[in-house]
C-alpha cells in the first residue's frame, strides 16, 4: 500500500517538476492536479497494459502461435512506448492542465515514467516469501 502511495506521490512529482523542464511538454496546475493527473496516469496505463495484452493473445492465437515471430520483439523493444501512449490519453483527457506537442516529448516523458515505475516496483522475491 505505501509502495502504491510513494509511486504516485513519484509520478505526481515528475508532472509537476521534470515534464515542464522537457521541450514541448507544458503542465499548468498546482500539485493536486499533479496527484490526479498521476492517479488518471495509473488509471489509464492499466486500461491500456489490458488492452494491449488481448490484442496480442488474440493475434497470437487466431495465428496459431506464428504471430509470435514478430510479437515477442515488438514488446522487447516497443515495451518503453506503452508509457508515451498513456501520457498522450492523460493529456487527451485533461487538455487544460497538460500539453505534449508531438510524440517526441511524450516519449522521454514516457522513459521518466518508466523509470519511476521500475524503480518503485517491488522485488519479485518479496511477494513469494509473502505467499509462504
Amino acid at each position: 500500500m505505501i509502495r502504491y502511495l510513494i509511486r504516485l506521490v513519484l509520478i505526481a512529482s515528475a508532472f509537476y517538476f521534470l515534464f515542464p523542464m522537457i521541450p514541448g511538454v507544458q503542465f499548468h496546475g498546482n500539485f493536486v492536479h499533479a496527484l490526479l493527473a498521476g492517479a488518471l496516469f495509473a488509471f489509464l496505463g492499466w486500461i491500456v497494459e489490458i488492452v494491449a495484452i488481448a490484442i496480442s493473445t488474440i493475434v497470437a492465437i487466431s495465428t496459431l502461435g506464428l504471430a509470435l515471430i514478430v510479437l515477442i520483439p515488438a514488446w522487447l523493444l516497443g515495451f518503453w512506448l506503452l508509457p508515451a501512449v498513456v501520457l498522450k490519453l492523460v493529456a487527451d483527457f485533461m487538455p487544460s492542465t497538460l500539453t505534449f506537442y508531438g510524440w517526441m516529448p511524450a516519449i522521454w516523458g514516457g522513459l521518466i515514467m518508466l523509470c519511476i515505475g521500475v524503480a518503485t516496483s517491488g522485488d519479485v522475491h518479496e511477494k513469494v516469501r509473502r505467499t509462504d
